[in-house]
């Protein structure tokens, strides 16, 4: 599975951006019991989950963007998205998507953890200003 990532920038704090990820397999079945999630990492660090969904529609989203980004997945056009709201400095950061096709069931705990996805976007940097 490839994914590209798009959308990111800079912003004010408060402000808005949408990021989207753009999945190709070469099969369809692959992408259609896939599980995906945005992730994000500073210089150093190391990944920490955003938000996640799985083909079976459940949601899941770290306490720091509870309220403020939604993720969702067009799965017409093998995209998933990442509306982030109410944008602050702590924000800034490259968010990565991911992806983990013919996923198995996880908690919502593991969805969150780079662990269990084994194909992973570029990235797309984010920053936050004052």
């Amino acid at each position: 599975v490839q994914l590209v990532e798009s959308g990111g920038g800079s912003a004010q704090a408060g402000g808005s951006l949408r990021l989207s990820c753009v999945a190709s397999a070469a099969s369809a079945s692959s992408l259609s019991s896939a599980c995906m999630a945005w992730f994000r990492q500073l210089p150093g660090k190391e990944r920490e989950g955003v938000a996640a969904i799985t083909h079976y529609g459940r949601i899941t989203y770290a306490e720091f963007v509870e309220g403020r980004f939604t993720i969702s997945l067009e799965n017409a056009k093998n995209t998933l998205h990442l509306q982030m709201n109410d944008l602050k400095p702590e924000d800034t950061a490259v968010y990565i998507c991911a992806a983990l096709p013919r996923c198995p069931p996880l908690t919502r705990e593991q969805a969150l953890r780079p662990g269990p996805y084994n194909n992973w976007g570029q990235g797309t940097q984010v920053t936050v200003s004052s």
